[in-house]
């Protein structure tokens, strides 16, 4: 990865509701990513009969809102909370 400046890979410092969630930062956008989604699966919060809705609990609705949300809008919620 020489030269390359890949906005995945740059350490982003994560906020307060975020870093309830998955941990504390810095990470990269790359690892919130994933850490949002082990949080989602290990919690059940994706909705049984269309899994590509996500169904906030009380901590992830901190950072996302509470209502359902599209995984496709759900990164853009996220990346609220990346400075």
């Amino acid at each position: 990865m020489a030269g390359k400046n890949n906005a995945l890979q740059k350490p982003v410092t994560l906020s307060a509701a975020l870093e309830n969630v998955i941990g504390k930062g810095p990470m990269t956008r790359a690892q919130v990513t994933s850490k949002v989604w082990e949080y989602i699966k290990a919690n059940n919060l994706q909705k049984p009969s269309d899994k590509r809705t996500i169904v906030p609990d009380a901590k992830l609705g901190g950072v996302i809102g509470n209502d359902e949300i599209s995984m496709f809008k759900m990164t853009a919620a996220v990346s609220k909370h990346l400075t």
